[in-house]
């Protein structure tokens, strides 16, 4: 059923069709708003969040709609997933349906305890942020976080996991911005070196709050953009759904709400279905959201690999693409970043 869906998907990629008959491979689950930590690059510093849980009901739901199609789960938003008291059983609710999941943490709350809890369970992929390999950066854009406490637990816990002899991914991931960008290396011989660590991701800064003028150049968009056919479709905690994590961000507006309107009418609605035609027409700069985007530009050999194969095998090759064209190893044109916008028409 899953392989047939991402064929479906496949094919109305490739052939540029608006309406879909599949439903997306991944989804990014807001299932808390609520976080213990300031950073500057936060989009919670520009989009204030309520101190609230996604309920079980706008959980169960989801799952239950998406559990035939749905591959991977990312239980992740703008909030500290072990801040949410349900994360665990909504982990194994995951795995009841087939679906692998994901979680990510500023890793404050992985004490021992913790750390048991997470590898006893379902959970397939962890990624621990930790965005410097000094104090100094590190409690720069972790404010709220000292970095020897951050840096033991994720220590631990990679160790833990090694001992036990778990199947768990481990990525540890810094996101490269201005103050941190020269200790990418530094970043990747300590935490290679860790055992239990599979992967050290050097991800580039998604967001425009540390500088305003980034995004796509019209010229840019010269291929659709993936998320729109393949997802992950973004779900805030109250149960809104928009086309992409970037799209509410940005301040764009949700395309329907769990609960209200079934998955496959939401996939469909009226706005999805314009977006993915003006992605289609090479005319992505006139959508607003997009023309502000700051996420790279897969190249369409990529997208077409990623719905041939499974989203947990996707997710796990991701970093490796990454620093393969980081590191000037594969052409850049595989994944376009973007450049300063030149202000576009919005919608």
């Amino acid at each position: 059923m899953r392989a047939w869906n991402r064929a479906r998907l496949l094919w109305a990629y490739l052939r540029g069709h608006s309406r879909l008959s599949g439903l997306p491979v991944e989804h990014i689950v807001e299932t808390t708003a609520k976080c213990n930590l300031y950073c500057p690059m936060c989009p919670r510093e520009t989009h204030k969040q309520p101190k609230e849980d996604m309920t079980a009901a706008v959980f169960d739901r989801l799952v239950e709609e998406s559990g035939r199609s749905a591959e991977h789960m990312m239980l992740i938003g703008l909030g500290e997933p072990f801040l949410d008291p349900l994360i665990f059983d909504r982990i194994e609710r995951c795995a009841r349906h087939g679906i692998s999941t994901l979680l990510s943490t500023n890793g404050t709350l992985l004490d021992e305890t913790a750390s048991a809890r997470l590898l006893d369970s379902p959970i397939e992929h962890v990624t621990l942020s930790f965005d410097g390999a000094t104090k100094e950066s590190f409690e720069f854009y972790r404010k709220g976080a000292r970095f020897e406490a951050v840096r033991d637990n994720f220590v631990r816990f990679a160790r833990m996991k090694a001992a036990r002899k778990s199947k768990v991914q481990i990525v540890v991931q810094m996101v490269r911005m201005q103050r941190n960008a020269g200790e990418a290396g530094e970043f990747l011989r300590f935490w290679s070196s860790v055992p239990g660590v599979d992967q050290v991701r050097i991800k580039e800064d998604e967001t425009n709050l540390m500088r305003p003028g980034a995004g796509h150049q019209a010229s840019d968009w010269k291929h659709p953009c993936h998320y729109l056919w393949r997802g992950p479709l973004y779900v805030k905690h109250n149960g809104d759904v928009y086309p992409c994590c970037q799209s509410y961000m940005l301040g764009g507006a949700p395309v329907g709400r769990i609960g209200e309107q079934p998955l496959v009418r939401i996939w469909n609605s009226e706005e999805m279905q314009r977006m993915r035609r003006l992605h289609a027409e090479g005319r992505a700069g006139e959508i607003g959201v997009c023309s502000r985007c700051c996420t790279v530009i897969p190249h369409p050999a990529l997208v077409v690999g990623s719905l041939l194969l499974h989203g947990r095998i996707v997710r796990s090759l991701l970093p490796v693409i990454e620093r393969l064209v980081y590191f000037s190893r594969l052409p850049a044109r595989l994944l376009r970043p973007p450049g300063q916008r030149v202000p576009e028409r919005e919608d």
